[in-house]
């Protein structure tokens, strides 16, 4: 390996670090600010009345979902619908991490129910201008990712 291979590798994996960090401070936010939707089913809904308002668009699975067809053709039509609004998109693994990250229970008891993560919307308001850091840094990624014939980028959540 040469001298420029080591560092564009460096380079991509620093560059991966600080999307996950800027896609983990943008989930936080948004559901702070009551600007994340959660679900597939509730994602779609908002996307039929109103998907001008939704800026990103993550889809989360775990490589032990990978064979759930049902999973797979919702997220191909949601893929679809995203491209053809102009929605940034993103896949994403490391589903403990994420339902970790929206404070969701992680002992499951017989009345608790749990939400579907595999599908989150941020949205921002057509009155509003809200811009997080971690939204510009998540939005130039997927345009590069883009622009490099990765239509749907992908990232991994760590557990910590």
């Amino acid at each position: 390996m040469t001298l420029e291979e080591l560092v564009a590798c460096d380079n991509a994996a620093q560059k991966m670090q600080t999307v996950t960090a800027a896609v983990e401070e943008l989930l936080v936010a948004a559901q702070r600010q009551d600007r994340l939707t959660v679900g597939v089913y509730e994602s779609a809904k908002l996307m039929n009345v109103d998907p001008d308002s939704v800026v990103l668009c993550l889809l989360a699975i775990d490589e032990e979902e990978q064979d759930d067809i049902a999973l797979q053709i919702h997220f191909t039509l949601i893929q679809s619908f995203c491209c053809d609004n102009d929605i940034d998109i993103m896949r994403v693994s490391g589903m403990q991490r994420l339902a970790q990250l929206l404070g969701e229970p992680t002992e499951v008891q017989d009345t608790t129910e749990t939400r579907d993560l595999h599908c989150l919307l941020v949205t921002s308001p057509h009155s509003d201008t809200w811009k997080s850091h971690g939204l510009v840094e998540v939005a130039s990624y997927c345009q590069e990712s883009r622009g490099n014939n990765q239509w749907v980028p992908y990232i991994s959540l760590q557990e910590r």
